[in-house]
């Protein structure tokens, strides 16, 4: 065996390495492992940190097929990733890359060379996924996806090799049993694999949402303020892998429990379907620990008063009909409808006049505001009435 050090990313490099090999013992298969993670929103991924992603598996991959392409190879294999198929939070230069590699298979296939794809899933035991933090292995986890023992990969690569597929997914998935992911938790990929009447509904959907939402408005202002409490610790011990909502102190920073950006905008996302509410994506920076956000979504929670509701409405009727000319409302039909409304449709006529005709006169002679106030207050019925 010859073991040689060399940057497969730099062309030259790679070219010197494979000139380099015995003619009487020539290069028969090719199998790239070559990987990085520099894992972040997409806001924070700058073309570096790209760049270092996608340097050992683009531009290698890309230099391989290359410079090997006139070689009567028996495999080409590119160790590729689940990420690349199913999108990964806080992956999206991981996912690309891995994605290339896909797609470089097939194109080879096509070509007519040999090659085979294999997007993984995570690894236990030394794989890429053991540098993953508590929160990253939860968030996994919750997905249906779970670490493969190297007995179980190798396996796989084996299985891979005689199915014939350039572009293959190899990882364990499991969607059954007491630990069955939710179904909104699964990727998408994922949803169809789950019987219908196997799935249960989530409490984040629109009716839960809907239904907690009619909950709050029934509680006093402390009780809304510690069921909310009590959601927001729920919801960041699942997402931080904690052993229950206990374990989230109310007044500890959100920062010291372990968020991270990945982590702060699934919370957002699990508070916003459990509440029905929109709240920003930098919640966790905008309120420091669960009691201060607790605090601020109970008051987002608490119903409007009917009073200020009633002010807001009879003023803007006020607006309206300020605008409107009385002759106008007379001519429409609408003046004795406005004192229907006002409750004096069932007043006496005026006797001392002998006709059940209203006095044009006393309605023409009141100013707009009154006869609004009139309208919508009631006041003044009595004495308007009595001089129609």
């Amino acid at each position: 065996m010859v073991v040689e050090a060399c940057d497969v990313a730099d062309r030259g490099a790679l070219a010197g390495v494979l000139g380099a090999i015995p003619v009487d013992r020539p290069l028969v298969g090719v199998v790239h492992l070559a990987g990085v993670l520099d894992d972040g929103v997409m806001g924070s991924l700058t073309p570096e940190r790209v760049g270092a992603v996608l340097r050992p598996k683009v531009d290698a991959a890309l230099n391989l097929h290359e410079l090997t392409r006139g070689m009567d190879l028996a495999a080409f294999v590119l160790f590729s990733s689940a990420a690349g198929v199913i999108g990964n939070p806080g992956q999206g230069n991981y996912a690309a890359a891995n994605a290339f590699l896909d797609a470089l298979a097939t194109y080879r296939r096509a070509e007519g060379l040999p090659a085979q794809s294999l997007a993984w899933g995570p690894w236990a035991d030394g794989g890429m996924a053991d540098s993953l933090q508590g929160a990253d292995s939860q968030r996994m986890r919750r997905s249906g996806i779970e670490p493969l023992s190297g007995e179980e990969g190798t396996a796989l690569f084996d299985a891979a090799e005689t199915s014939g597929g350039a572009a293959l997914v190899t990882m364990r998935v499991d969607l059954t049993g007491a630990g069955a992911p939710e179904p909104d938790d699964l990727p998408d990929l994922f949803r169809g694999l789950v019987r219908p009447g196997a799935r249960r509904p989530a409490d984040a959907s629109a009716s839960g949402a809907a239904a907690f939402q009619r909950r709050m408005t029934s509680l006093t202002d402390d009780e809304r303020a510690a069921q909310v409490l009590d959601l927001v610790r729920a919801h960041a011990a699942a997402i931080l892998g904690y052993a229950g909502p206990s374990a989230i102190e109310p007044d500890r920073a959100f920062k010291d429990l372990g968020f991270d950006s990945l982590a702060a905008v699934e919370f957002r996302n699990g508070l916003a379907q459990a509440t029905g509410l929109r709240p920003s994506a930098t919640l966790v920076f905008d309120y420091p620990n669960s009691r201060a956000l607790a605090e601020h979504l109970a008051e987002e929670l608490r119903p409007d008063s009917p009073t200020d509701d009633e002010a807001v409405g009879e003023e803007r009727v006020r607006r309206i009909l300020q605008g409107i000319p009385l002759s106008r409302l007379r001519d429409a039909g609408l003046m004795e409808v406005l004192f229907e409304l006002a409750g004096a449709h069932d007043e006496p006529a005026n006797e001392a006049e002998g006709t059940d005709e209203p006095s044009a006169d006393s309605i023409d002679s009141m100013d707009t505001e009154s006869l609004i106030s009139m309208a919508l207050d009631g006041s003044g019925l009595d004495d308007a009435t009595q001089g129609m």
